[in-house]
């Protein structure tokens, strides 16, 4: 099997060409609230008194629709921040509040930590799924969650055999919660940390995953 590394595999059609959260609102059918399980403004707003404004980081965030919404909505009372590899934003006019970035999520970098942090469907286009997932936590403020959705079958062992109890495990011990029916991860400030396992690459012919969409398996050796 060719395996692709991270570089290669963001020009792969797969992964530019997403459709999965490219138009998600904020409410409704398809908004980040079924999505997530959370209302994300409800969240925001509950956040600690002791910070004037909140902060929201949305990784692979598409055209950032519901990420306007939101900004609008909350207005001075919160920065809204989207990260997305392709620069496919909605409309020329944003709030003044809100900052869209074009860039890698498993290079990027934020420079101050978050009340929140959601990854919509995201990570299934990720080449080194567990390096983002054991990065995201340390951006996290105080007080801060985490929440995205993350198909566990998706990270395979280098003899193709789904990682499985063993990297549930390891994400446990590392502070995360996973839900294997939603299929969703969470995770609050002091989680994180490396993960045991090191990156082989990816295969962005892996086909559909539970979405029905196509998909990227990542392939790791574990370092028991």
């Amino acid at each position: 099997m060719r395996l692709l590394d991270d570089r290669t595999l963001e020009r792969s059609a797969v992964v530019a060409n997403r459709t999965m959260n490219r138009e998600r609102g904020l409410t409704g059918s398809n908004g980040y609230g079924r999505a997530l399980g959370l209302d994300v403004l409800d969240v925001l707003r509950s956040r600690s008194p002791a910070r004037p404004v909140v902060r929201w980081l949305d990784l692979c965030c598409g055209t950032a629709r519901a990420l306007i919404e939101a900004s609008r909505e909350l207005g001075d009372e919160a920065e809204v921040v989207g990260v997305d590899l392709v620069d496919f934003f909605a409309g020329p006019s944003r709030p003044p509040r809100l900052r869209l970035i074009t860039a890698s999520i498993t290079s990027w970098e934020p420079d101050e930590p978050f009340d929140l942090i959601t990854c919509v469907h995201g990570l299934h286009y990720v080449g080194d799924k567990l390096r983002v997932l054991s990065r995201i936590p340390t951006w996290l403020a105080g007080d801060g969650l985490f929440v995205g959705d993350f198909d566990m079958r998706c990270i395979r062992l280098e003899d193709g055999s789904p990682a499985g109890r063993c990297l549930n495990a390891a994400l446990r011990a590392s502070g995360f919660t996973y839900d294997s029916r939603r299929r969703r991860i969470t995770c609050r400030n002091g989680g994180g940390g490396d993960l045991p396992y090191r990156y082989l690459g990816s295969d962005d012919d892996a086909g559909p995953n539970y979405t029905g969409q196509p998909a990227v398996d990542s392939y790791y050796v574990f370092l028991d």
